[in-house]
């Protein structure tokens, strides 16, 4: 009876770790669309980065969701074509103003998923202050990167490309991030109910031996 408890229970651990890699996949594949989308809209074209590293720490939580940003990260970092600025990407993309979003990315979705907890119940307003620190934490390190590099590089009109590369992108963030925190309050009870249903043991017959045991 005993190896038959242990055996399901691996079952159910295999389970659920493929629905792990599963989630930390769909997100890495998520950014990868993401850096391509750009809606032409007013001042600044709309794009979905910010919001999906911020959905990926809302919706799989800190550990996950910062796995997910890392690995899309070091993808780019050998070279795989997943930056929005660079179509190649490879290491010399640290000595870009913009990679300081990219190490946000990660820094966002493990605030995120931080501030939102693990509670399947947690409050709409949690999941708001969640997105709005993960938003913070991603232009915070975004622009002091930013000056960082341009300053290094020599580069003129500092304050101009501040306000033109960064500043102006905020607003639309602001709003995506909002819409994150109400889609994954909506999202996250589902996610928790399917996973509990994955722990439950599958109905099936124990040995006859261990049954007269």
């Amino acid at each position: 009876m005993i190896e038959y408890i242990i055996g399901t229970m691996k079952k159910v651990n295999k389970k659920l770790a493929a629905v792990d890699i599963a989630e930390c996949a769909l997100f890495v594949a998520l950014m990868v669309v993401g850096a391509y989308i750009k809606i032409p809209f007013p001042l600044v074209p709309l794009t979905f980065q910010t919001v999906i590293c911020v959905l990926s720490g809302l919706l799989l939580g800190w550990k996950k969701g910062g796995i997910a940003m890392g690995v899309y990260c070091i993808m780019g970092l050998i070279g795989i074509p997943v930056f929005a600025s660079e179509p190649f990407g490879g290491f010399s993309y640290v000595l870009k103003p913009s990679f300081g979003y990219i190490l946000g990315f990660i820094i966002a979705a493990i605030c995120a998923g931080l501030v939102r907890g693990n509670n399947a119940k947690t409050p709409l307003w949690r999941y708001f202050v969640a997105s709005a620190v993960a938003f913070v934490a991603n232009y915070a390190l975004g622009i002091v990167y930013f000056i960082a590099v341009w300053q290094l590089n020599g580069y003129e009109g500092l304050g101009t490309a501040v306000v033109t590369y960064n500043i102006l992108y905020m607003p639309k963030d602001v709003v995506l991030c909002a819409l994150a925190a109400v889609l994954a309050w909506r999202v996250v009870p589902l996610i928790h109910k399917g996973k509990n249903k994955l722990k439950e043991p599958e109905k099936q017959t124990p040995p006859e031996e261990d049954i007269a045991a």
